[in-house]
C-alpha cells in the first residue's frame, strides 16, 4: 500500500521550495541579522492609501466586485498604462490577487501540455514552477553580466525549438536589476514575430527605472496582440501585502484567463481595490519620493561592493544588486550560508534563479541607507576573513 506522500501529485512533489524563502526563514531564526533578502519595500503604504481602505470599510464596502475588478479601478489602470505608451481598454484588464496570480492565469491559458516556455535566466523563482504546474516545459535562456544581463536575440534563437510557445520577459529584472531599451526589445520582438511566440511581460518594476523611461514590448508594432502584460501595486506603491495586481491582454486571451479567475479566486478583495484606486489617483508624489530613495541606495550599494572587491554591474532598474562572488572561490550557496552565520547578513544565492545565477548573490537595497552601510561593512569583513579575493 502506498504511503500518503506517494499518493500525492508527483508534479507538485518534485517542485523545490522557494530558495528565497529558505534564507528568509533562516534569517528570522537568528538575532542581529541584516536582511538583503526578500524583495519588499521597507516603506509603509502611504497614509492616504491606508485611509482610503479604512473609509471603504466604514462605508460598508465588504462585498464581491465584478470578476474583472472595480470598473473605476480598471479605468485608472488603463489611464496609468498610457504613461508607458500602452493603450488598453478597461475591458482588456483583469484585477488579480497580486501579479503572481496573473502570471499563473497567463500560463494556464496559453500553454498546452508539453509547450516550451523560454525563460531568460537568472529569473524570478516562480516562473519555472508555474510553467510546470501549467503543463509546460521551462527552457532557460542564458543572459550574461557582460551584456548587463539583457536578453539578446542571438541567445534567444539558440533555445527556440518547434515546441517553443511563450517567452517570459521581466524587465526591469528580478534578480539582476537589468533593463531593456526600446531598441533591445525591438530586436527581441522581431524574433518573437518570426517564430510566432506569445509573450508574458512581467512589468511589476516598471516605475523603478532609473536611467530614462521604461519601455514595454507590448507597445511595439504587432506585439500587443500576442502579449500578456503583468503588473501591480506591490513594488512602486509599497503595497506588497495588499495583493493587488493586474493583467492586460487581448480579449481572446483575457476572457480565458477570466474563466480561471472566476472559478478559483472570484475577485480581488474590494478593500485592496479601493486602496489601489487611491494610490493610482493621488499616490504619485509619494511613489516618486520612494523611487528617489531607492536610487540613492542603488548607487551606494554598488559603490560599496566594488570598494570591498566584489564586481557588480550597475542595476538600471528594480531594487536589486547582483554582485559577482566568484572571486571568493565559493559557490553562491556556500557564500550565502557562510555569510549569514559568520556576519549575520542575509542574501539570496544566485543559483536559485537558475543556472545563470551561479557565482552571484541577490541583494535587495529596499532597506535603509544605515542598514546598507552596515551590511557592506559586514560583507567586507567576511570577504577578508576568506583571505580576500582570489
Amino acid at each position: 500500500m502506498k504511503s500518503l506522500y506517494d499518493r500525492l501529485s508527483p508534479v507538485v512533489r518534485d517542485i523545490p521550495p522557494s530558495g528565497i524563502r529558505r534564507f528568509f526563514d533562516l534569517a528570522n531564526q537568528m538575532e542581529d541579522v541584516i536582511s538583503l533578502g526578500v524583495g519588499e519595500p521597507d516603506f509603509v503604504t502611504p497614509w492616504h492609501v491606508r485611509e482610503a481602505c479604512f473609509y471603504s470599510l466604514e462605508r460598508g464596502y465588504t462585498t464581491y466586485t465584478s470578476n474583472k475588478g472595480l470598473p473605476e479601478l480598471r479605468e485608472a489602470i488603463a489611464d496609468y498604462l498610457c504613461s508607458f505608451q500602452l493603450a488598453y481598454d478597461p475591458e482588456e484588464l483583469v484585477v488579480t490577487v497580486g501579479g503572481s496570480e496573473a502570471i499563473d492565469l497567463a500560463m494556464r491559458t496559453l500553454l498546452c501540455p508539453g509547450d516550451e516556455v523560454l525563460i531568460p535566466e537568472p529569473a524570478y523563482v516562480s516562473y519555472n514552477p508555474c510553467t510546470t504546474l501549467a503543463g509546460g516545459v521551462p527552457v532557460g535562456v542564458p543572459t550574461f553580466a557582460e551584456d548587463e544581463f539583457r536578453l539578446t536575440p542571438e541567445n534567444l534563437r539558440k533555445r527556440i525549438t518547434p515546441r517553443s510557445k511563450v517567452l517570459i520577459l521581466c524587465y526591469p529584472s528580478n534578480p539582476t536589476g537589468a533593463v531593456m531599451s526600446k531598441a533591445d526589445l525591438q530586436a527581441i520582438a522581431d524574433v518573437v514575430l518570426e517564430h510566432d511566440l506569445f509573450v508574458i511581460s512581467d512589468e511589476i518594476y516598471a516605475e523603478l527605472t532609473y536611467d530614462g523611461h521604461h519601455a514595454s514590448i507590448a507597445s511595439l508594432p504587432g506585439m500587443k496582440e500576442r502579449t500578456v502584460l503583468i503588473s501591480g501595486m506591490s513594488k512602486a506603491f509599497a503595497m506588497t501585502g495588499w495583493r493587488i495586481g493586474y493583467a492586460a491582454a487581448p480579449p481572446e486571451i483575457l476572457n480565458l484567463m477570466l474563466k480561471i479567475h472566476q472559478y478559483t479566486i472570484l475577485c480581488a478583495p474590494i478593500m485592496g481595490q479601493k486602496a489601489a484606486l487611491e494610490a493610482l489617483r493621488h499616490g504619485h508624489a509619494e511613489k516618486d519620493k520612494m523611487i528617489d530613495r531607492y536610487n540613492q541606495r542603488r548607487r551606494m550599494i554598488v559603490k560599496g561592493f566594488r570598494e570591498i572587491g566584489l564586481a557588480c554591474h550597475e542595476p538600471k532598474g528594480a531594487f536589486y544588486a547582483f554582485p559577482d562572488i566568484r572571486s571568493t572561490g565559493l559557490s553562491s550557496e556556500e557564500f550565502a550560508e557562510r555569510l549569514l552565520h559568520h556576519s549575520r547578513v542575509a542574501v539570496v544565492p544566485g543559483n536559485v534563479f537558475g543556472q545563470g545565477g551561479e557565482g552571484f548573490v541577490r541583494c535587495s537595497y529596499a532597506t535603509s541607507i544605515e542598514q546598507i552601510q552596515k551590511a557592506i561593512e559586514r560583507i567586507g569583513n567576511f570577504v577578508r576573513s576568506l583571505g580576500g579575493i582570489k
